[in-house]
This record gives structure tokens, C-alpha cells and sequence, in this order.
């Protein structure tokens, strides 16, 4: 399919899939590269879609703000933005990050996002007093881990992932600790302050604070004219 009839095509597959009238979307498309060594395999996009009212009412609240409005982004490219940073050259990452709305689980290579996934574990149930039940929360993470893992192994075998990052959050130590023992890949903490310089804002050196503030700042990392 031509590259300029792609739009046009998602947003009529949309139409049976969205809860609200097609006519009353936004929608956008984002590339999944393709494997260069096999240029037959077929081809993925993810599809975003959003009410014209909500894009409308972020158009106004920008414009009486002040703010000279050019991209309004999404959580999955935010982080996609801060992991091209962690990337190894020729290898491809896996971040991690929670807050108080939940987690979400990136995979990039090459300063590409090739998959997402939405995680309904939020950073508070990790630093429970009752120490049972957040032992079943790390358990439960690690169990949807494993199969993201697996599910991303299957699909885009031609990507070898060097590591998984865990994005700052309280009790980051804990959680990491459980991960490395649970999971057959590398884990490390993120250390926001090694991409992005927090000097002029103290208050971003606190890990929970990071933790809220990760997608603006991914948000803000986008390149000119990326995507």
C-alpha cells in the first residue's frame, strides 16, 4: 500500500473498534520498521486514535497558557525518547516504568519503537507495608514480564534485547532486585539524571518525582520534525 493512503486505510480498519463515532477521531499511525533481511514479512503500524474534543481542549488550554503548541504526543513515543539514550549499539531495550496510573513496558531499537504494552500494576503496590501482598505483586509483574518477553521473542526475533531498564519509582532497589533473579535478561535501574541535566529543577532529583514526571520529559526529548 502506498505510504500516502496508509492514514486513511487504519483510520477506516478503526471504525468498528472505537467506542465513539469515527467522525469524532483523531487518528495517526506510527511505522513498526520492518526486518531488513526480509523485506516479504508483512508490515505493522500501530494506530492512535483520540476524540477531537480532547485534542481540541489540549489546543485551548495550550494557546491560554501561552505555549506555542507543535506535537501533542503519547506515553509509548515519550518513553521511546528517553530509551534510544540507553540503547547498545546494534541491540535493542526494554524500559520499564511506573506511577501512580500504572506501568508501561517499551521495547526500541535503533531509536524505534517496536512494541508496547500496558501494565495495570501501579507504583504504590510495590511499596505496600503488607510485605505478602507485595511479594504477589512482584510475582505477578514477573509473570507478565516473562510472557511480554516471550510474545516479543516470537514476533521480532530479528532484535536482540541487551537489557531491561527500570524506570525510577520508590522502591526501585527491591523491585530490581526481584527482577534480576527472575528474569533470563539483564536488569539496571535508570539514573534520569544521566540523560537528562535536573540542575535548574531539585525537586526532579526525587525518584517519585521522576516517576510523574517521565513522559513529560520524554515528551520534551523529541527530536525536531521526529515522529
Amino acid at each position: 500500500m502506498p505510504e500516502s493512503e496508509i492514514k486513511a486505510a487504519v483510520r477506516w480498519k478503526l471504525k468498528d473498534i472505537l467506542n465513539f463515532p469515527l467522525e469524532q477521531a483523531t487518528v495517526d499511525v506510527i511505522n513498526i520498521p520492518t526486518d531488513q533481511n526480509a523485506p516479504g514479512r508483512a508490515r505493522f503500524v500501530y494506530a492512535v486514535a483520540a476524540r477531537n474534543e480532547v485534542i481540541k481542549r489540549c489546543v485551548d488550554n495550550s494557546q491560554a497558557a501561552g505555549v506555542d503548541l507543535e506535537v501533542i504526543d503519547i506515553p509509548e513515543m515519550a518513553q521511546r525518547n528517553i530509551a534510544t539514550f540507553l540503547e547498545e549499539s546494534g541491540r535493542g531495550v526494554a524500559l520499564l516504568t511506573f506511577n501512580d496510573d500504572g506501568g508501561l513496558l517499551t521495547f526500541t531499537a535503533g531509536g524505534e519503537l517496536y512494541h508496547a504494552r500496558q501494565i495495570e500494576l501501579t507504583a504504590p503496590q510495590f511499596v505496600v507495608e503488607d510485605a505478602a501482598q507485595r511479594q504477589r505483586n512482584f510475582e505477578r509483574l514477573g509473570l507478565v514480564l516473562q510472557r511480554s518477553f516471550d510474545s516479543f521473542e516470537r514476533q521480532l526475533n530479528y532484535i536482540t534485547l541487551a537489557r531491561l531498564v527500570l524506570g525510577p519509582m520508590l522502591g526501585q532497589s527491591a523491585l530490581e532486585e526481584y527482577l534480576r533473579a527472575n528474569l533470563d535478561i539483564p536488569v539496571v535501574s535508570l539514573d534520569l539524571t544521566e540523560v537528562v541535566n535536573f540542575a535548574a529543577v531539585k525537586g526532579l532529583n526525587d525518584p517519585a518525582m521522576q516517576a510523574q514526571c517521565l513522559h513529560a520529559i520524554g515528551a520534551a526529548l523529541r527530536e525536531e520534525g521526529g515522529t
